[in-house]
Order: C-alpha cells, then sequence, then structure tokens
C-alpha cells in the first residue's frame, strides 16, 4: 500500500480505467473507511450507494454525461440523509424537528457526505487504485437520479466516485501556493492579487503544455465559467423536492 504521503500528494483524477476488478479486499477497506467517517454529532447524516451493475452504470451516465462511470469499476454516489434518523424518531415517537428546512440542515448532510468520499477516496488511493470526483452527479438531475436509485424523501445525492485500476497517469495539475490557501490566525490582510495573477498563468501554461489534451484555458475565466453554468442549475427547488425545503 502507498505511504500516507504519497496517498495523498500524488493523488490526481483519473479518467480512464483498466477492464479488471477491484480486489474485493480493497472495497472492504473502501467501506470501513467510509463507516470510520467523522460527522457532525456522530449523527452520520450520509448515506453511500455503491454502484456495480453495468446497465445501472450506463443509466446514469446517460444523466450526468461523464464517461467515467460507465468505465469505471465501481462508482459510489454519496448522499445526504436524514431519512433512517427520520425512520427511527417515528418508531421511537420522537417528534422530528424541521432540521432538513434549514440551511445548516443542508449543510450538515453534505458536509457528512463529502467527508465520507474523501474517506473513501483516500483508502481506494491508499491501494493503488484510480479515482475522480464527479460534482455533476448532484446538478445534472437531482430527480433522474433519485429515481434511478429509488432515494426517498429526505435524500438527495452530493457528490459520486468513480473507482477502477487506473489506466493512465495524467500530469498533476498545479494547485494555488500555500501562501493563497493556508492564512495563520486570521484571513490575509495584504493584496493577494499578485500571486493570483501568477497562479492563473501558472495553470494556463499548464494546459497548453501538458501531456494528452491541450486547452489554452486560465484559472479564473474557466472557473468563473463553471459558476455561471451553475447559475441555471436551480438547485433550492430541486432540494425542496427531496424535502429540504430551506427556509433560514
Amino acid at each position: 500500500m502507498k505511504s500516507v504521503k504519497d496517498t495523498l500528494l500524488q493523488r490526481r483524477s483519473i479518467r480512464r480505467y483498466e477492464r479488471e476488478d477491484i480486489n474485493p479486499e480493497y472495497m472492504e477497506l473502501i467501506y470501513e473507511a467510509i463507516r470510520n467517517t467523522p460527522t457532525s454529532y456522530n449523527g452520520q447524516q450520509f448515506t453511500v450507494i455503491d454502484i456495480d451493475d453495468q446497465k445501472l452504470k450506463e443509466k446514469l451516465y446517460e444523466i450526468v454525461g461523464a464517461k467515467q462511470i460507465k468505465t469505471c469499476n465501481h462508482f459510489l454516489l454519496f448522499c445526504a440523509d436524514y431519512n433512517k434518523i427520520t425512520l427511527i424518531a417515528d418508531e421511537k415517537g420522537i417528534e422530528m424537528p424541521s432540521f432538513t428546512n434549514t440551511m445548516d440542515g443542508v449543510i450538515v448532510g453534505v458536509v457528512d457526505a463529502t467527508l465520507a468520499m474523501m474517506s473513501a477516496l483516500v483508502a481506494a488511493e491508499s491501494c493503488g487504485l484510480g479515482t475522480c470526483c464527479i460534482g455533476y452527479a448532484r446538478t445534472a438531475s437531482p430527480e433522474g437520479i433519485a429515481k434511478a436509485l429509488n432515494l426517498p424523501q429526505g435524500v438527495f445525492a452530493v457528490c459520486g466516485l468513480a473507482i477502477g485500476v487506473p489506466r493512465e497517469l495524467p500530469d498533476m495539475k498545479p494547485k494555488q501556493p500555500e501562501s493563497l490557501l493556508i492564512h495563520h490566525n486570521c484571513y490575509r490582510e495584504d493584496d493577494m492579487t499578485a500571486e493570483l495573477v501568477e497562479y492563473d498563468a501558472n495553470v494556463r501554461h499548464f494546459n497548453a503544455t501538458r501531456s494528452g489534451e491541450k486547452t489554452d484555458n486560465d484559472w479564473a475565466a474557466h472557473i468563473i465559467g463553471y459558476y455561471r453554468e451553475a447559475m441555471g442549475y436551480d438547485m433550492l427547488h430541486a432540494l425542496a423536492r427531496r424535502g429540504f425545503d430551506v427556509v433560514s
């Protein structure tokens, strides 16, 4: 297995996989890592759906549009989940507060599911497997995903993780320098613009010179383009239909 250092610092998104099954012992480690995820209140406000049925993966690919969903060996969908706590509350006669109708209720579920995904990612990468996080699993069609996977009320997809035996080793993308990401004791008060411009240029250079497909994408305009696209997702209404009608 890889060291913690190599697992974390050599990680890259893998989008091409071998047609090879994953060692069951590796999947069991991934499951156990997910189970041991730290969560808010130890409430474990998440559920993970492990999808290895090829026809279902292809159906999800048609919904989401990310090819790695159908080519990976296992596709894990991480969901915020208040259905389980609601079931036991009903069984024990405990009145459930409208926590899912608050912004904090949504955030708690999203954070728990995301932490679980990172636990799975680290476990998979430590075994030498390739992974790719897929955010479009959340936004492409919330109702389509819910219907395909029979998600009950109080449950919504947060993120997906493709896992498989890697068929590629892409160049590592440049990340923001430590000075931009790690601030000490308070948010930086000096002007970060010059460092951001330099990083933006580094990303453009990487995209123009990397192995494989090359582009002229920078960082700022490219990411802001994603923000513009995301303005049309209408996630508040999608969440409301899943039982998360945020009012405060």
